[in-house]
């Protein structure tokens, strides 16, 4: 395991950084990584860069302090890739790469990290996690505790998802304990909707179609329909999870078109496809259970795709 202080003593500029669209581990993990490294370096600049993340995490200490515009900036000392690789860092890529020393820590299913120094652990439900185990229990103060709560019930769909062990579920209890109002929390972040989320879901779940024997399902929002209801991506979370909760579907694809012919796919499943290596071979990653990508082609294209891989892991888990 690394030790971050060690890693930064005598930096003065030290950048922190996550993936594209950012979630809330990528949010938490972040802002947690930026206030403990404040707390102990006060003499460092430490400052996050990300796109603009959502409203629901404005909780978190030093959500207003987000740098989203990705200004030029002098090579940093320490550059922190959090929740991702180098490729998905968006407009922050530039500033890992020109970085005097980089660190990379991650929790999502690959090789290789993208630093001089990785922490790569795919067997960990969220990279608040990970977070939390570098930074120590005796760092924790009520403002960490909130952000790697955030993360931690964002990355397991609060504490449901496979990737939830009793190492994740000890970290929950123990952040529980800083007194922050939990239960809020995941009511206002994880399962509250304004009313436009809630008709763009609905729109998406009423227009889905069943496939592979009604095992798959996928349903399509094209750019028309987002500026109908003025919706960005940040108002399609969670669309993917009401899928795959149909009864009787092992795996649930959700897209949105970014561009002409190109497509985000984000997919979750249950034992019998492994998501990540479907995402895997269209470029993308994530977890066993959950994971994304990004496609190119028509919506019949993709979905054509993606069933040629969903279905040969279907046919493998029957036959044993």
């Amino acid at each position: 395991m690394i030790n971050l202080l060690e890693e930064c003593r005598g930096a003065e500029r030290i950048g922190i950084s996550g993936h594209e669209r950012p979630d809330g581990d990528c949010v938490g993990a972040v802002l947690a990584m930026q206030m403990y490294l404040r707390k102990c370096l006060p003499g460092a600049d430490v400052k996050v860069f990300l796109q603009p993340p959502s409203e629901i995490f404005r909780e978190i200490k030093g959500f207003d302090e987000i740098i989203t515009d990705f200004p030029e900036e002098e090579p940093f000392d320490i550059f922190f890739a959090l929740d991702t690789d180098a490729e998905r860092m968006g407009g922050a890529k530039e500033y890992f790469r020109a970085a005097g020393k980089r660190i990379n820590i991650d929790h999502h299913l690959r090789e290789n990290g993208s630093g001089d120094i990785n922490h790569i652990d795919s067997r960990t439900g969220s990279t608040c996690e990970l977070v939390y185990d570098l930074i120590g229990e005796e760092n924790l103060d009520q403002d960490i505790a909130l952000a790697l709560y955030i993360g931690i019930i964002h990355d397991t769909g609060v504490f449901q998802y496979s990737c939830t062990t009793p190492a994740t579920m000890e970290k929950g209890a123990k952040l529980i304990g800083y007194g922050f109002d939990f239960s809020r929390l995941i009511r206002e972040t994880f399962y509250q909707k304004t009313y436009v989320q809630a008709q763009i879901a609905g729109r998406a779940l009423m227009e889905s179609i069943r496939f592979l024997e009604g095992r798959c399902i996928v349903s399509a929002l094209d750019k028309k329909t987002m500026d109908f209801y003025n919706a960005d991506s940040r108002d399609l979370e969670g669309i993917v999870n009401q899928l795959r909760n149909i009864e009787g579907i092992e795996c649930a694809i959700f897209m949105y078109q970014t561009d002409v012919l190109e497509y985000k796919v984000s997919m979750r499943s249950g034992e019998c496809v492994n998501v990540a290596e479907v995402a895997a071979y269209f470029g993308g990653g994530g977890h066993a259970r959950a994971a994304g990508c990004t496609m190119k082609g028509t919506f019949h294209d993709c979905v054509n795709n993606l069933s040629l891989h969903i279905e040969k892991q279907m046919k493998a888990w029957e036959e044993g």
